[in-house]
């Protein structure tokens, strides 16, 4: 059965919706986003501060004595090229931090966080008499980029604004609509992506002997990256090291002078992350030092999310509700992913517990059993393709309650 949202949704907001993916905006560049709720916020009675962060929103509502929650929605998009074909598909392009004129997309679902935390925000400024407590609304910048929400931490948002007792949020992911999915502890894996620079020394191509060929280092470098997770991580541990980027020179019969991979890795331990940023040191180093190349590897972090962990007992307390909701066949348990998040540093950083979802986004027909192992969800398109886009209904509507009874179960009336 699929599960549908227990009010009806305001078509303003469907409209909203729509407008927010028209007009997608990379991270820190979220000016017309956060004009919009900026302004919607002030018109709910909330007090808002702009600004937060660089372009973060926040919205304070106090509504008596009780617990504060902190409930927080990313604004950001992705420099995608949107291959929907809907009718409200973006055609925006915008500058990126290397100056590149990039397509713009909301490929990975933040304007339905952002339109579900402000349909949240209208319910809850209109029933004060079912919750009791602070309300701290946080529309972050810059989820994509690792950076939004310590820049919010360092632009002192927990000494300027209440600390909450819970951080709760949600993510849109290919699961079907009307599902919601949790996972307790280690739910997101920590991010790790690295630019290696290796530098040999060019020459002509009909003159090998002249070069310290930093391609042929490079290409060492990649293989033996490989055995950083097969040969040295426990067989227990989970980690991934990808290279994703491999570049160097721009023609056949020239040997360039240096060599450039990206790299990414994930990991749920920090013991295990360590040893792996120890073993790519060590790597590039090593494969530099055998060809006798001069001066050192520049190996520079790119970004950085660190793992998102839900607290057991506070996750627990939200998906019973909405259990008692939606029923336990429409809550799931998606077990650790692999994608990054970084709404964890705001939970760490107050101290609060953190509770975080899966929101199904995604049209049940094209499922089957509606469970973890249903064969669609290795078919149908995820966050960050092109293609992605949740259907709006019951999406946005469920969105809206879950966030909604699971404020008012942590902030109930005395």
């Amino acid at each position: 059965m699929t599960a549908q949202p227990d009010v009806e949704t305001d078509p303003a907001l469907v409209d909203l919706y729509k407008d927010l993916h028209r007009h997608p905006e990379l991270g820190f560049q979220e000016h017309r986003t956060a004009g919009i709720v900026a302004e919607r916020l002030g018109a709910l009675g909330y007090e808002v501060t702009t600004g937060v962060g660089s372009t973060g929103v926040v919205g304070l509502l106090k509504n008596g004595d009780g617990p504060t929650a902190l409930l927080r929605a990313d604004m950001d998009a992705l420099p995608v090229l949107e291959g929907t074909g809907l009718d409200y598909a973006s055609t925006a392009t915008a500058t990126d931090q290397d100056g590149a004129v990039v397509p713009v997309d909301h490929a990975c679902g933040h304007d339905l966080h952002t339109t579900c935390l402000l349909g949240a925000a209208a319910v809850l400024a209109g029933s004060t008499d079912t919750w009791a407590g602070t309300l701290l609304l946080v529309f972050q910048p810059a989820e994509e980029l690792g950076a939004g929400a310590q820049a919010l931490v360092d632009d002192r948002l927990f000494e300027r604004f209440p600390r909450p007792d819970v951080v709760l949020g949600q993510h849109v992911a290919p699961l079907p609509a009307g599902k919601i999915a949790g996972h307790a502890g280690a739910s997101y894996a920590g991010s790790d992506s690295l630019r290696v620079t290796i530098v040999g020394k060019g020459a002509h191509g009909s003159m090998p002997q002249s070069s310290i060929d930093p391609v042929v280092i490079a290409a060492a470098t990649v293989l033996r990256l490989q055995t950083v997770i097969s040969r040295e991580i426990p067989s227990t541990a989970v980690a991934v090291l990808t290279v994703g980027s491999v570049h160097a020179g721009s023609a056949a019969n020239v040997i360039p002078g240096e060599a450039e991979l990206q790299l990414n890795i994930r990991s749920y331990d920090e013991g295990v992350r360590e040893h792996v940023l120890a073993s790519v040191e060590r790597i590039v180093r090593g494969e530099m030092a055998t060809a006798g190349a001069p001066g050192e590897p520049e190996i520079t972090s790119i970004e950085r999310f660190p793992v998102v962990v839900n607290d057991a007992g506070a996750l627990g307390k939200t998906l019973d509700v909405f259990r008692g909701w939606l029923g336990p066949e429409n809550v799931l348990d998606p077990g650790a992913g692999a994608g990054s998040e970084d709404v964890g540093v705001l939970a760490t950083a107050s101290g609060a517990l953190l509770s975080y979802w899966l929101l199904g986004g995604t049209d049940p027909a094209l499922f089957t059993t509606g469970n973890m192992t249903d064969p669609a969800l290795l078919t149908v398109p995820s966050n960050h393709s092109p293609h992605y886009a949740p259907v709006i209904e019951p999406t946005l509507g469920i969105g809206v309650s879950a966030l909604v009874r699971a404020t008012r179960a942590w902030l109930p009336v005395a």
